[in-house]
């Protein structure tokens, strides 16, 4: 999985990562946003655009958010099959 979007994230939810990634690959799940790790295209748009420093790179992810890893492809996936 190229992006997470981690803990920050919560209640927060800008979206101005939506607005900028190119395959509309981000989800809104209500309390956050998530990235459906296969249809991400790893181009980096989105993590700059991250108000709140909530979007890693999968390898990058700090320790105490490591769980956000398979709840974005688990969320993202599902949330992507809705639409």
């Amino acid at each position: 999985m190229p992006y997470v979007v981690t803990e920050p994230c919560v209640g927060v939810k800008d979206k101005s990562c939506m607005q900028v990634c190119p395959v509309e690959c981000i989800y809104d799940g209500g309390d956050m946003v998530y990235i459906n790790p296969d249809e991400c295209i790893d181009c980096g748009l989105c993590e700059p655009e991250c108000p709140v420093t909530a979007i890693f790179v999968d390898t990058d992810v700090p320790a105490n958010w490591k769980s956000f890893i398979e709840k974005n492809a688990e969320i993202g996936r599902k949330l992507s099959s809705e639409k």
